[in-house]
């Protein structure tokens, strides 16, 4: 009985200090990707295909930390935390430290994984794949193939037609909404 008691008190002091954590983030004025991207990003563009290589010291002054911790020294986020794990809109994702175009959002998918998952990139070219043997364990990790920054891994436990998923760190990923379906959007409504 005590166990039981014990296990009880536990979830819920777990319980409490997620709910704290959550509700001073949403407090937090952060600066946003588009803010950075505006002013101290000087080689984020959606359009520019040119590989990016600059030091870690360059990359430090124009991320924000929490992009700096997944793309450049290849951080992990909590599952379950990304705005985009359950996002349903329709559009492009794109590389938050370059801009260079990753994901459509028609091969996303709910992989149950806790992390935004993608069947399939958006080009050969958009993706580096690189062996990571870190952490014990086999897995192929997945860069920005533009800055080579660290977006996640693949894995070969996905759905048709690829049978392969992209567990991707939302952090990492911006997203442009489709402009076709949102003036469609709005011509039906006017």
């Amino acid at each position: 009985m005590k166990c039981v008691v014990f296990l009880l008190l536990f979830v819920q002091l777990a319980w409490v200090s997620c709910q704290a954590q959550t509700s001073q983030s949403k407090t937090e004025k952060k600066t946003t990707m588009s803010e950075t991207k505006k002013t101290e990003n000087p080689v984020y563009s959606k359009t520019d295909s040119t590989k990016v290589n600059l030091s870690e010291e360059e990359w430090k002054k124009i991320l924000p930390s929490d992009v700096y911790n997944i793309a450049r020294q290849k951080g992990t986020e909590r599952p379950w935390t990304s705005k985009f794990e359950k996002f349903e809109e329709v559009g492009t994702y794109y590389c938050a430290a370059c801009g260079n175009p990753l994901f459509k959002s028609d091969t996303k998918f709910d992989s149950g994984c806790g992390w935004p998952s993608f069947y399939e990139p958006i080009s050969k070219g958009s993706i580096i794949y690189t062996p990571d043997n870190s952490h014990g364990m086999q897995r192929t990790e997945v860069q920005c193939g533009r800055c080579k920054a660290h977006l996640g891994h693949v894995f070969e436990d996905g759905p048709p037609p690829t049978g392969l998923r992209y567990c991707i760190n939302g952090v990492i990923l911006d997203f442009e909404k489709a402009k076709e379906t949102e003036k469609k959007f709005n011509e039906k409504k006017g």
